[in-house]
């Protein structure tokens, strides 16, 4: 396993802010707002309450059936609260693939892509195989390419959409694709959607719609890009009873259960419209500004995201993404995330996470576009 390339640049920049210097980070993909006041206040009651134990390894039972009804009534996916598991939205990626990936198993995975799939993949003892995503269609999935790396040996499908690093939204034509896909070579299919709610243009559609793939689906989502509880690590697993129960020993015999106060916390979130609304608005407006300004520097093409908090610029210097990235940080104090962190197809890239002030986007941008105008 490698260490994550988005963590070791934090580190990088928590280091030249010990030493005095005044770091913009644009490389963190966390919303810059404080979890709503609601949604603590419920945690906050909990814990008076007692809520402080141990809870049933798949979560209490009224947030399942919460998460469920959500599942239901908004994105049109038949389930009930036996089909759910409370988890960390990381961990169940985790677990997903450590459940059923085996030595030797591929595993196809988005490139670009999330940093974490592969090493997870890694862990399991499975070989990740990356394919592409169209950068000529707004990162959507190249079918084609998905068809072609698919093997003897493919044991798993991981979609990301919305897509961490592209922003990019797959349509109703993609998950077709991949529903025919995943049944005509019996595979597995994990659908990642943590980015479901902050989307611009376009719908979200999770694959768990088609009920002839639901039973092959394992659809992982969670709180904390929605409603900023990154440090609350709170989300939950959706699939068929015959993967979770063997997906719920793996939760008993690492973590036991999900933290019970931030389950008590998800609950109020599942409530909570008006919060993400705005701060999806407010993301608009940094995602607009950010993109006018990234399309006037010499040298960089950059698509305008559908969703998500992130920019993923291509640029036409001769330098590696790594050193770009890293000596845009020691010379001007400003850190993204190289390219290549999110795969092959990743280099000649890097991305900018918009999840933080208009006021440190604005002091970044400028000292990006001068550090570029000297490559």
């Amino acid at each position: 396993m490698q260490p994550s390339s988005t963590l070791a640049l934090v580190e990088m920049a928590a280091k030249l802010r010990r030493e005095g210097h005044e770091v913009i980070s644009l490389a963190v993909g966390e919303p810059d707002f404080t979890t709503p006041s609601t949604v603590i206040e419920a945690a906050y009651e909990a814990m008076k309450g007692g809520k402080t134990h141990y809870t049933p390894p798949r979560g209490i039972p009224e947030l399942r059936e919460k998460i469920a009804e959500k599942y239901r009534k908004e994105n049109g996916v038949k389930i009930s609260a036996e089909n759910v598991i409370v988890t960390p939205a990381k961990m169940g990626i985790f677990i997903a693939v450590v459940s059923f990936v085996e030595p030797g198993d591929e595993v196809l995975i988005p490139d670009p892509g999330w940093v974490s799939y592969p090493e997870m993949v890694h862990f399991a003892g499975g070989k990740p195989v990356g394919y592409s995503l169209d950068e000529n269609l707004g990162f959507r999935v190249n079918i084609e390419d998905l068809q072609e790396k698919v093997s003897g040996k493919t044991k798993v499908i991981i979609i990301n959409s919305p897509s961490n690093p592209t922003g990019g939204v797959f349509t109703w034509d993609d998950l077709k694709a991949i529903r025919d896909l995943v049944l005509d070579h019996n595979l597995l299919l994990i659908s990642d959607e943590i980015y479901e709610k902050i989307i611009y243009e376009g719908e979200h559609i999770s694959p768990g719609i088609f009920e002839e793939l639901l039973p092959h689906t394992i659809i992982v989502n969670g709180f904390s890009k929605s409603h900023a509880m990154t440090g609350w690590r709170i989300g939950y697993m959706i699939a068929s009873q015959e993967h979770l129960s063997q997906m719920v020993k793996v939760q008993q015999h690492t973590i036991s259960c999900a933290p019970s106060m931030a389950q008590y916390g998800a609950l109020r979130a599942l409530e909570d419209k008006d919060s993400v609304q705005k701060m999806v608005e407010e993301f608009r407006g940094r995602r607009d500004f950010v993109y006018s300004k990234l399309a006037e520097i010499p040298g960089l093409s950059v698509q305008k995201p559908r969703a998500t908090f992130y920019m993923f610029p291509r640029y036409q210097f001769q330098i590696s993404s790594k050193e770009l990235a890293e000596r845009l940080l020691r010379e001007k104090y400003v850190a993204v995330t190289p390219g290549s962190a999110f795969g092959n197809n990743g280099e000649g890239h890097f991305r900018i996470s918009f999840a933080t002030s208009m006021e440190n986007l604005k002091a970044g941008l400028e000292r990006l576009t001068d550090f570029l105008a000297h490559l």
